[in-house]
């Protein structure tokens, strides 16, 4: 499969995590910053089954407002709105950083992720 590391990152960020599967280290660390941390793949792709059942129970409009790239570095900005039953209920401004290997497996993801407040 001939995918690139933005194509990567940027399925990750919209929530598309069962594509980047085959694309996460057996040791990736993914940090959601302020909030919580995990290790292993295992770990990653539990917490991106969990992520998934949420983005599914409700409308999910992802926005992707940069994207940065340097070496084996992706950063990509942007907006999460989420909606029920036509009425916003959450909306996030996110930045996420992916740090892949020479394999172009991603070893770290650090995501920022600050709500608006209401």
């Amino acid at each position: 499969m001939n995918i690139s590391q933005e194509e990567i990152a940027i399925a990750f960020s919209n929530g598309e995590f069962d594509r980047t599967y085959p694309f996460l280290k057996e040791d990736i660390v993914w940090e959601i910053v302020g909030e919580n941390t995990f290790k292993g793949k295992e770990n990653v792709i539990a917490n991106c089954k969990q992520t998934a059942e949420y983005f599914n129970s409700v409308e999910t409009i992802f926005k992707i407002e940069d994207i940065i790239k340097s070496d084996n570095r992706i950063i990509i900005r942007g907006t999460a709105e989420f909606k029920k039953e036509g009425k916003r209920v959450n909306f996030i401004k996110a930045c996420d950083v992916y740090e892949f290997d020479d394999e172009d497996k991603i070893i770290n993801i650090y995501s920022y992720c600050i709500p608006e407040k209401k």
